[in-house]
């Protein structure tokens, strides 16, 4: 079992959403919190709101999509608190629209923070907690859009599938490199449609990967299907940090916060098994289709 108290947790995308119910989450528990985000302001506010509740918390701005930032990170946590125990790669944004009318700086956006932004902290905190040589752990947040692939989210869709198919990857890496019994362990994290800001995401985009144009018709479709099956989760982002430090403690890897989807999982691998056409996704979610 993980154990909580007076560890230390990195959590990107933090100043909101699940990043922010991770955090308060973590400092229920008794951990000592690195805070990242892209938005200093709104970090500056969330790290302010934890420590008048008497949480250890240090906040650093940080672009996940830079490499730099990303170490940069790593080594603030380990100058405040000397180690790292609890990782989560939470960072994320989304754009939608056919995948044609999807220009580059969608996708250099959308990958940068969204693949990248795991790939670094893999990359980077993963060394540092082996070498530590005591239990630890990684959390990437990817999607059920990682598990299905629901038209007018092409980008989104193709970065999740990437974030599932990473942290597979690395959960084999790791029992390899530690076949002696080693003590990291990773789980991912496939949430549905939760109440959080990704529909706003766009307010986030950098200056120099902002598109010339207007959104297309199908984008702005897109958009508000989004708004909509967003406004309609039934659970709340501090529901799916308990069920994540849930799956922690317990050392569990798929963290599936719907179960409800998993029929539709079932179906996309039917398909797949059978070797017929792709179903639509979404068929089997009428109220999230019908907005216009």
């Amino acid at each position: 079992m993980f154990e909580f108290e007076g560890k230390v947790a990195v959590i990107t995308g933090a100043a909101s959403g699940f990043g922010r119910a991770f955090a308060e989450k973590g400092a229920s528990l008794g951990m000592k919190l690195v805070l990242a985000d892209v938005d200093p302001a709104a970090l500056a506010q969330t790290v302010d709101a934890l420590r008048a509740g008497g949480a250890e918390v240090l906040g650093v701005p940080t672009d996940v999509s830079s490499a730099a930032q990303v170490e940069a990170l790593a080594q603030a946590a380990l100058d405040a608190f000397g180690k790292v125990h609890l990782l989560f790669n939470n960072a994320g944004v989304g754009s939608g629209g056919f995948l044609w009318e999807s220009s580059a700086n969608d996708w250099a956006w959308v990958f940068g923070v969204n693949v990248m932004g795991v790939a670094h902290g893999v990359r980077v905190f993963t060394p540092i907690m082996l070498r530590q040589n005591e239990p630890a752990h990684i959390v990437n947040t990817a999607s059920v859009a990682g598990l299905l692939s629901p038209p007018a989210m092409g980008i989104y869709n193709a970065s999740k599938h990437a974030v599932v198919s990473l942290t597979e990857t690395l959960y084999h890496d790791l029992q390899l490199a530690q076949a002696a019994g080693g003590e990291v362990g990773c789980s991912l994290l496939c949430p549905a449609f939760v109440p959080t800001g990704i529909a706003n995401a766009e307010r986030a985009r950098p200056e120099a990967l902002r598109n010339d144009t207007g959104p297309t018709r199908s984008q702005i479709a897109a958009g508000k299907q989004l708004q909509r099956a967003v406004q309609s989760g039934k659970l709340t982002a501090a529901d799916v940090a308990a069920l994540t430090f849930e799956a922690i403690r317990t050392r569990r890897f798929y963290v599936v916060t719907h179960p409800g989807i998993m029929e539709t999982v079932k179906l996309r691998h039917d398909d797949i098994e059978q070797q017929r056409n792709p179903t639509d996704p979404l068929s089997l979610k009428p109220e999230v289709k019908s907005a216009s």
